[in-house]
């Protein structure tokens, strides 16, 4: 690689005016960064193996251990409805077994609820589900597992957010993900379902942190053009982590086994004390310019940029006064302003209600690919290879079609293929699977499609509170997700159009939003008001209007 790309718009930015927008030294630290992006994968959609679909019946006697499963199955399960094959797990016949070991009773014999289970161990031999019996009235239980996860994150984006701003990014990054290995391999010892939830409460935690810092460090040492598209590519390493979690499952087949290989590594994050500095952006801020421009001198070298001026030039820009300017531009604004006149509070709704969708269907089919039979490692691995395809197609897309277009089509793709479950035959389960990884194929060209636009679409002086308020929202709709997944107890068909409708309403949503690409962006409220109004059409630009879409202290997080 050569010199780092030094874009002239750049020149008013003191971090990119000495480092350029990209170089080699921004190269390394996103590909170590990224790295990070494999933990958090495998912790966020560990719960597809920590709690997969596993048969169970009641408990034999014991003087009928000598019996097989299949033989005490057929003796005393009732049929879970009447005219079908499907066995009742959660009951059994009410008859002396001991005494008429090998009697089934008729059908319409009474039955009693079970008061201990048996499971089938033939794929795994220990999950969360077998150990605390998470079955019948306690089944909701393995769903609570994966809300209360999906609420850590969010609380940990939080938490981790404000400390980074009061610390900085280098130390809650690397104090975050020794959190995770700690806290997540904590879980594997804990032997009550009540402490399990609250040290993957605490993991959560760590990974929201870990995911926070290490995508606003990037946000801070890139400019230009690169920072939209690494917004994108900073999900591709998700994906893969995503792939490479069956095989983790299929070689630790016991839950305890598999917590801990998903949380050990992130120990290994240690060596980020040295391998990554403080982003110069947050020193210039609060106003350690010798650190700053110790780390930039360095960057700037590495990029073969002239070094020669570049304490001048740090001197010569007033940072307080920019920084003063932004903290009055906050008071300005608040979230409440985005509902405050019709049209922001239009495009609001319609953008929270696509980022819903997005958390909802995204988490809900990579865990409906593990629910729906067949080869459990096959189908997952096909979820996580589908995604990134979509993820890696995401820039061109936005950038030919437009984000709107790109959102609505992908939206339009995932509700098609969901809805298209419920006419497929059940057996075989390729075409469900098939239809479902094209589900998630649309939702992984959604999802970082949805960040880009909303940047876009909120005004400046409320970019961060809209941003930060959007991402809340599909942290939300990953909670509803595991509590959806589950509803097949209700009919096969309940999850599928769940996650059809949902992204069919909110393909009609976007009918309501205007199109972003190559346009003015608004900077105050009373544009963000009139933007996209018929009556006020935006003129139109060669689009580098757009270069300034994320706000360097965005409080958005990648999923």
């Amino acid at each position: 690689m050569g010199k780092a790309e030094r874009g002239k718009e750049d020149n008013s930015d003191v971090v990119q005016s000495c480092i350029g927008n990209f170089g080699r030294w921004q190269l390394w630290l996103c590909l170590w960064i990224s790295v990070l992006k494999f933990p958090v994968a495998w912790h966020s959609l560990g719960i597809v193996f920590l709690a997969p679909p596993v048969d169970s019946w009641c408990r034999r006697p014991t003087a009928l251990q000598n019996l097989t499963d299949e033989q005490w199955r057929n003796m005393s399960q009732p049929s879970a409805a009447s005219g079908t094959q499907d066995r009742d797990s959660c009951r059994m016949y009410d008859v002396n077994y001991t005494a008429e070991p090998y009697n089934r009773p008729p059908s319409n014999h009474s039955t009693v609820a079970c008061v201990d289970w048996e499971y089938d161990r033939s794929v795994f031999r220990e999950t969360i589900v077998t150990q605390w019996d998470l079955v019948c009235d306690r089944r909701q239980l393995a769903n609570v597992a994966q809300t209360v996860f999906m609420f850590g994150i969010l609380v940990g984006n939080v938490l981790f957010g404000m400390v980074a701003d009061r610390f900085g990014r280098k130390e809650p990054l690397v104090v975050a993900c020794v959190m995770q290995a700690v806290f997540g391999s904590a879980c594997a010892f804990i032997p009550w379902f009540e402490g399990f939830l609250v040290m993957r409460f605490l993991t959560a935690a760590a990974v929201g942190g870990s995911m926070v810092t290490s995508f606003v460090i990037c946000m801070e040492i890139l400019g230009g053009w690169w920072r939209m598209a690494f917004s994108v590519l900073f999900h591709l390493p998700f994906s893969v982590g995503h792939a490479t979690l069956p095989a983790i499952a299929y070689f630790a087949k016991d839950w305890h086994i598999f917590q801990l290989a998903i949380s050990l590594p992130s120990i290994l994050s240690l060596v980020y004390w040295w391998v990554i500095p403080e982003s110069p952006r947050w020193l210039l801020a609060v106003g350690r310019d010798d650190k700053a421009i110790e780390i930039l001198d360095r960057a700037a070298r590495i990029n073969k940029l002239d070094t020669s001026t570049l304490a001048q030039r740090i001197q010569s820009i007033s940072i307080h006064k920019n920084k003063t300017k932004d903290v009055e531009n906050m008071k300005k604004a608040n979230i409440l302003d985005l509902f405050r006149t019709p049209n922001m509070r239009l495009k609001t709704v319609c953008m929270y209600f696509i980022w819903v969708v997005c958390g909802l269907c995204f988490y809900g089919l990579s865990q409906y690919m593990g629910q729906i039979g067949g080869n459990i490692f096959i189908n997952v691995a096909i979820s996580g290879l589908i995604s990134l395809p979509g993820m890696s197609s995401c820039i061109y897309l936005m950038g030919r079609f437009g984000r709107k277009r790109t959102i609505l089509s992908s939206l339009m793709l995932a509700a098609v293929s969901c809805l298209l479950i419920m006419a497929v035959p059940q057996t075989p389960e390729w075409p469900k699977a098939t239809l479902a990884a094209l589900g998630i194929f649309g939702m992984s060209v959604a999802f970082p499609t949805a960040y880009l636009y909303a940047a876009e679409l909120f005004p400046t002086v409320v970019r961060n509170v809209g941003l930060g308020s959007s991402s809340m929202c599909a942290r939300f709709g990953s909670m509803v997700a595991p509590y959806v997944t589950s509803l097949t107890t209700f009919g096969f068909f309940v999850p599928p159009l769940t996650f059809g409708v949902a992204p069919l309403v909110g393909t009609l949503l976007c009918l309501f939003l205007p199109e972003t690409a190559n346009t003015k962006l608004p900077d105050t409220l009373e544009e963000g008001e009139s933007f996209g109004k018929k009556i006020n059409k935006t003129k139109t630009t060669t689009g580098s209007s757009n270069k300034g879409f994320i706000d360097e202290d965005s409080p958005v997080k990648p999923y």
